[in-house]
């Protein structure tokens, strides 16, 4: 099997059954959306369809508005078509790390040079949501609550044996995020799943307080994935 069609078996048999807190919801967009699986098969195929291994990025868990539409990590509907050239139909979404994430794609050489090098996913793969007094649904990460964590944090390490088994390497891996690093420690640490941890600033942080900034962190993403 190619690395996408590895990718692509993944996410067809991706499920949380476990438990969850009060007030907590997982989002599977696999199973939520037919078009989902649709568009997430064209990307794997047409940027993976290779047997080559890659160096792992590792974010959170995905966005109600990014993966948990378009089944693409840090990807909405706008990047998917934009930069990718895979139109989704029944969606039309903005996320915000989206823009900074393809932003620095485009500065790496686009995205057929960077998804070559490159396997982006998150330790917890599926969206999380909380339920607020107000009665939406807003973005959760799985640290954001003790309970949360601790139901989750088996489910998270299959998830990471499973990303590896792809055929990635686990020399140095790169991690969205100084909580999200926190935690992955602590489970490295226990399990050996990685060698050197690079810790970037989370794409949400720097497109929401260093937006003015924006250029000298993308030249500190290119300069740990040495393009620089």
């Amino acid at each position: 099997m190619t690395f996408g069609e590895k990718v692509v078996e993944f996410n067809r048999n991706l499920k949380y059954t476990g438990t969850l807190p009060k007030d907590f919801q997982v989002m599977n967009p696999f199973l939520d959306n037919p078009e989902t699986l649709v568009v997430m098969q064209q990307f794997y195929e047409k940027f993976y369809h290779d047997h080559r291994g890659r160096k792992f990025i590792i974010g959170i868990n995905p966005s109600r508005h990014g993966a948990g539409v378009t089944g693409v990590p840090f990807t909405d509907t706008k990047r998917l078509e934009n930069a990718c050239g895979i139109k989704m139909e029944s969606a039309r979404t903005h996320e915000v790390s989206s823009v900074f994430i393809y932003d620095m794609i485009e500065a790496f050489g686009g995205a057929e040079q960077f998804y070559s090098e490159f396997y982006i996913n998150s330790p917890f793969p599926l969206a999380i949501t909380r339920h607020t007094k107000n009665g939406i649904y807003l973005n959760a990460n799985y640290y954001d609550d003790k309970k949360l964590f601790g139901c989750v944090e088996d489910f998270m390490v299959e998830s990471l044996k499973k990303h590896i088994d792809l055929g990635l390497d686990t020399s140095e891996v790169f991690v969205l995020g100084v909580k999200n690093a926190a935690f992955l420690k602590k489970i490295n640490d226990r399990e050996k799943l990685f060698g050197k941890m690079t810790v970037l600033e989370h794409p949400r942080y720097i497109q929401q307080y260093k937006s003015k900034e924006k250029e000298l962190y993308i030249d500190k993403y290119l300069i740990a994935l040495n393009k620089k």
